[in-house]
């Protein structure tokens, strides 16, 4: 294999990895939590927001970025399953 081909190779491997990488870090006992996260707290988030991931949100209970939190907790803690859907503490926070 020459070395063009292997540099190609590794980079392909590594888009790969950085692809997967937040698919990764979920387990099965987990879940999403959208809305939950305070200001600077998030696991991640979507191109919605106005940051790339982790810990870099600048609001409280932002609809756009999520907390891995224990399966089945999510919505007792106020947040919400479906991103972007405000969960009942964004909804008091606008009160």
């Amino acid at each position: 294999m020459d070395q063009k081909t292997l540099v190609a190779a590794a980079v392909a491997g590594l888009f790969a990895l950085g692809a997967n990488g937040g698919a990764l870090a979920q387990k099965a006992d987990q879940e999403k939590c959208w809305g939950v996260a305070k200001a600077g707290q998030n696991e991640c988030g979507s191109n919605k927001t106005a940051h790339s991931c982790a810990g870099q949100s600048k609001m409280d209970y932002d609809p756009n970025d999520f907390k891995v939190v224990k399966a089945g907790t999510c919505v007792q803690m106020g947040g919400s399953l479906k991103q972007g859907e405000p969960g009942k503490l964004a909804k008091m926070k606008k009160s």
